[in-house]
């Protein structure tokens, strides 16, 4: 045979060189026990083999035993496997272990982004004493070949995505100590095996929303049990009595749940129990004296439930005890004198009750106590002298009760005090001035008391100080000069009192003031020439302030509202100076001694748009040209002046609505407008040189006679013509219906129950006997009650006869995020008009949001429905529309960031039993960011086209950024309708005009603008036409086709409420801002996923305002 050449060997030596590091490997391999392959063959298969955790796994080692995270026994055996947070994905590794079933006792692979299911293998692992799989991404059920591991002690399968129901067999892991499931999907009821576990310590499963049903009797049996928690699921019904049974338990933590019933006396004779957190609950009936026997007792958590009798004495048992928190409950009686026993408590919170009595001396005992917290209850007597030796405490609120006497001295000795509210008491005397010597104090709030004597001048020792509320007493003397020296000082009420003197001029120290009101007061003297720069709130007025406005006012570049009426206050206006106040929106001079002529720079001052009020002053001359150019101002008074000339310079102030120009020297022709028609003789006269078109001003009622508009309609009627042009889309109203079909919407409730085992559940509030088989079975087309642009909303009858609103979002994946937009916004925010999201349901194909349901329908089924229920009270209209104002502000302007609607119309505006305002259909709502035009990191501002044909703003069919303008023009058309009585596409429009389009050719045409009301409304008398009129007006601001051109909501909802000229009374909140803000810093942490009401949001359009 032929040797082989060169070239032949080539072939051989090539593949020898690529084979020969595997040949190796495999001998490499081959020397690590079958343990330790089996190890590495997992470490192959993951998707991220090179993180930190397998560093040391290395195949030239013959055991593993030397591997991180690998423990083996005496024979070399693997006993643990302990793999933490890294990033591996993939299954549970069990087909990969099979060589180690035999010894393995501990397998923890936690936080490393498992998936799948876990597998029934799980029970050929006989020796296992702990698993723990937590804080991955498993899915499916737990399989019930687990209750197989009689050795099993600690079982973690928290946080993940596990569904199904707990395991009835678990009562077969005789061993078990640890059982953690919390965080999951689960469902169904706790099993009643569970009182099979004598050993069981630790019992965790809350925020598994869907876990149901009574806490079994049997858990009574788990006489090993030291923690039991069932927070966030919807456990119900009462406490087991048999609870008394668990001598070691230390913490019960069932909050946010829906328990019912009364705590069982049996709970006293829990001897080791530190911590009991039954709040968020519906619990009834007293707390149990036995409480009082619980000597451990550390945090005693039962706020916001219905909890009712007096709070027992025998609570000053429990020395241990550090938070006490009964607030929101319908508690009476006094607190309790033995709560001076405690002396470890550091938190008393017992806010919004009934308590009466006085606040007992003897809390002064407890001296670690940190917040004290008492306000909205009938607490009466003295505050006392004592509380000053609680040298820690930082909060004490004590706000809407019947406090009497004086505000005490001592509490100067609390050093640590940062916030003080007394307000709304009965309280008399002087401020204690060493109050003012408390260093940390950022809020001082005394509001609404008797209180007298002067502001001392230690008020400057109080550095700190951010808000100093004192207004409404009969304080006197004058407004100290060290007030100069708060530099942090934000908000200063002073108004209504007795000041008298001077404003000091160090004033002008305060650099971070941007509130002050000093109105209704007795102050002389000239203001100060130099006022803080950041201030944007100024109101004098009624006071007898001197001398000339200041040229430094035009410092004020922040200022929004100037009022400086009814004060004495002479010279010319420095119009250059004022002029500079660009932002200014609000001016009042009224009522002074003000002379010269009128300054035209006023009328260049861009943001006057709510009211300009110069009247009963000295003002000479013409109005100036300039004053043509406030087209976005609504309110002008120059009544009582000696002004002259014509009124030309008015004709173009389009959004006008109301003008007084009464008492003065004016002449020549009234311009020739439905608003000027309409304007009411006493707006006019005496200006005897004036004359409309077809007479003179005092044959006035004549030429209204002319215009053949009932006589009735034209008293005190105020109006606007706004004459401008947009383009407006203008889809058929059937295209919501078309769309329904298109995506299957209208899907039967059996269809939707075929997946019921796959649906998870979480509910904010309590909502007894609510199934999710009930629920979905009542989804069928008789009980659909609106839709939106999100979704269908279904009437639910629960079993126990109570009624849900339920929304089914559509199906599309538009709808997720739909979905998720109500969630996050409505989960975050709480409002009196804003509807309440009582919890939701989803599973794969399908998301449930679950409302209150509103028995009177919406404003569009009350101005179009057939039967029209209360649509002919204008009366019921205003008070609806004004809710609806209300909460956009309150989303626009309380909220950070704002929170802009996307879908505001007359159908998502739902009325309560009573006729309540409810804003609804948050499915297109999301936040606004605000961010430079360069920054490619922000989304834009349009990302997708939202709400409904008819309602939408202009910018809609453009480029232009949807903003919350774009939610102003929609209330804009929500009022035109209220008024018109027309759906905004009524088909009877003339042209098929848009009802914008429609008011605006009526106006335009110089026709009355009464006839544009609702038939059902014109009969009503002179006032009423007068604040439907103006109502009009705001409306038109409101739908101006530029959105820079429309006004805020909060400047919307302030000029609807001054055309009713009422002041609306607040209902005493039921959850206070300031419990909210004391809960914030509890020992315990109460916020949660579920909890509803947010820090990004304040108060000041809801009833939680102090």
């Amino acid at each position: 045979m032929p040797s082989a050449t060169p070239r032949d060997l080539n072939p051989l030596l090539l593949l020898l060189r690529h084979s020969l590091p595997l040949l190796l490997l495999s001998t490499l391999v081959d020397s690590l026990d079958l343990q330790g392959q089996a190890l590495l063959s997992w470490k192959t298969s993951t998707l991220n083999n090179s993180v930190e955790v397998f560093s040391s796994w290395s195949p030239l080692d013959s055991t593993p035993c030397g591997w991180l995270g690998i423990r083996c026994d005496s024979d070399g055996a693997v006993v643990e496997v302990t793999v933490k947070e890294a990033h591996l994905k993939g299954p549970v590794p069990l087909n990969f272990l099979q060589p180690l079933k035999k010894s393995l006792q501990s397998l923890i692979i936690s936080s490393v982004n498992l998936t799948g299911a876990i597998p029934a293998l799980l029970a050929d692992y006989s020796q296992l004493v702990t698993i723990n799989l937590s804080d991955n991404a498993l899915t499916g059920e737990i399989p019930s070949a687990i209750c197989m591991l009689k050795n099993l002690r600690r079982l973690s399968l928290n946080i993940n995505s596990l569904s199904g129901e707990i395991p009835s067999c678990i009562g077969n892991l005789s061993s078990l100590e640890h059982l953690a499931l919390y965080d999951n999907q689960l469902e169904g009821k706790i099993p009643w095996s569970i009182g099979e576990l004598r050993n069981l310590q630790v019992f965790r499963a809350g925020g598994n929303r869907n876990i149901a049903g009574e806490l079994p009797e049997e858990i009574g049996n788990c006489s090993s049990l030291i923690m039991l928690g069932l927070a966030e699921t919807s456990v119900s019904g009462g406490l087991p009595s048999s609870i008394g049974k668990l001598k070691r338990i230390q913490t019960i933590a069932i909050y946010t749940s829906v328990l019912s019933g009364n705590i069982p006396a049996e709970i006293g004779n829990c001897s080791e129990l530190q911590n009991l957190y039954l709040y968020q609950n519906s619990l009834t009936g007293p707390i149990p004296f036995g409480v009082g026997k619980l000597g451990k007792l550390q945090a005693l958590l039962l706020w916001q439930n219905s909890l009712s009798g007096s709070i027992p004495d025998e609570l000053g048992s429990c020395t241990e005890m550090k938070i006490i928190d009964l607030s929101e409950n319908l508690l009476a009686g006094p607190i309790p004198g033995s709560f001076g026993n405690l002396l470890n408590l550091q938190e008393l919170l017992l806010s919004v009750n009934q308590l009466s009595g006085t606040i007992p001396v003897e809390i002064a005992n407890c001296r670690a106590l940190t917040h004290l917290v008492v306000d909205n209850n009938g607490i009466s007597g003295n505050i006392p002298a004592a509380i000053g030796d609680l040298k820690n405490l930082t909060i004490f609120f004590a706000w809407r009760n019947g406090l009497t006497g004086k505000v005490p001295e001592s509490l100067s000795n609390c050093e640590e005090l940062q916030a003080l509210d007394l307000s709304y008491n009965n309280l008399t005397g002087p401020i204690p001035g060493r109050i003012f010597g408390l260093r940390n104090l950022t809020k001082l709030m005394l509001l609404s008391n008797n209180l007298s004597g002067f502001i001392p001048p230690d008020v400057g020792n109080c550095t700190a100080l951010y808000r100093l509320r004192l207004n409404k007493n009969n304080l006197g003397g004058t407004v100290p000069l060290e007030i100069g020296s708060l530099e942090s000082l934000n908000f200063l009420d002073l108004s209504e009192n007795q000041f008298i003197g001077n404003i000091p001029l160090s004033i002008s120290g305060c650099r971070s003031l941007e509130f002050i009101d000093l109105h209704s007061n007795g102050l002389t003297g000239r203001i100060p020439s130099k006022l803080p720069r950041s201030l944007q709130f100024v109101d004098l007025s009624e006071n007898s302030l001197t001398g000339e406005l200041p040229p430094d006012i035009g410092a004020m570049t922040e200022l929004i509202k100037l009022s400086l009426s009814k004060n004495r206050l002479s010279g010319r206006i420095p119009g250059e100076e004022i002029a500079a106040c660009t932002r200014l929106q609000m001016l009042d001079l009224g009522g002074n001694e003000f002379s010269g002529e009128i300054p035209g720079q006023i009328g260049l001052i861009p943001s006057l748009g709510i009211s300009v009020n110069l009247s009963f002053n000295k003002f000479s001359g013409a109005i100036p040209a300039e004053f043509s150019k406030l087209t976005k101002l609504a309110v002008l008074d120059l009544s009582h002046n000696e002004l002259s000339d014509n009124l030309d310079s008015l004709a173009s102030l389009v959004n006008l609505v109301s003008l007084n120009i009464s008492f003065n020297n004016f002449s020549g022709e009234v311009p020739d407008t439905p608003f000027f028609r309409s304007l009411p003789l006493s707006d006019l006269q005496p200006n005897n040189g004036l004359h409309f078109p077809r007479g003179p001003v005092g044959s006035v009622n004549n030429h209204i006679a002319g215009l053949n508009v009932p006589a009735r309609s034209t008293g005190k009627v105020v109006m606007l013509a706004l004459v401008s042009s947009a383009v407006i889309i203008t889809l058929p109203a059937i295209y919501m219906l078309v769309r329904a079909w298109a995506r299957g919407s209208f899907v039967s409730g059996d269809n939707l129950k075929s997946n019921i085992n796959h649906w998870e559940m979480t509910l904010y509030q309590k909502i007894v006997g609510i199934a999710i088989n009930d629920i979905l079975e009542s989804l069928t087309s008789s009980s659909v009650i609106g839709t939106g642009s999100s979704g269908i909303v279904y009437r639910v009858t629960l079993a126990n006869g109570e009624s849900l609103a339920v929304k089914r979002m559509w199906s599309s994946d538009e709808s997720s995020r739909s979905f998720r937009s109500e969630i996050e916004t409505l989960g975050s925010i709480r409002h009196k008009n804003i509807v309440r999201l009582l919890g939701w349901a989803s599973n794969r194909h399908t998301n449930l949001l679950f409302y209150d349901y509103l028995p009177n329908g919406s404003l569009s089924s009350v101005l179009h429905g057939a039967t029209r229920k209360g649509g002919t009270d204008w009366d019921l209209r205003f008070h609806i529309v004004i809710g609806v104002a209300y909460a956009l502000a309150y989303l626009h302007h309380d909220c950070a960031p704002p929170i802009l609607h996307g879908d505001v119309k007359a159908m998502n505006v739902l009325l309560g039993a009573q006729f309540e305002t409810y804003l609804a259909d948050f499915g297109l709502a999301r936040k606004v960011h605000l961010a430079r035009d360069d920054d490619p990191s922000m989304p834009s501002p349009q990302s997708r086209l939202g709400g409904s044909y008819g309602y939408m703003a202009p910018e809609y069919a453009s480029m232009q950024p949807i903003t919350e303008k774009s939610d102003v023009y929609s209330f804009g058309v929500v009022l035109m309708e209220a008024l018109t009585g027309r759906h905004p596409l009524d088909p009877t429009l003339p042209g098929g005009a848009h009802l914008v389009q429609w008011v605006r050719d009526h106006l335009s045409s110089r026709r009355d603008p009464v006839i544009l009301l609702d038939p059902n409304l014109r009969g009503m008398a002179d006032p009423g036409m007068h604040e439907m009129v103006q109502t009009l007006a705001v409306s038109l601001l409101c739908v101006s086709t530029r959105a820079n051109d429309r006004p805020m909501m909060k400047d919307v909802a302030a000029m609807l409420t001054e055309i009713r000229h009422t002041e609306t009374t607040k209902a005493d909140p039921g959850v206070q801002k300031e419990g909210l803000l004391a809960r914030g810093s509890s020992l315990v942490m109460k916020g949660n996923a579920a909890s509803q009401g947010s820090p990004n949001c304040s108060f000041i359009f809801s009833d939680d305002s102090v």
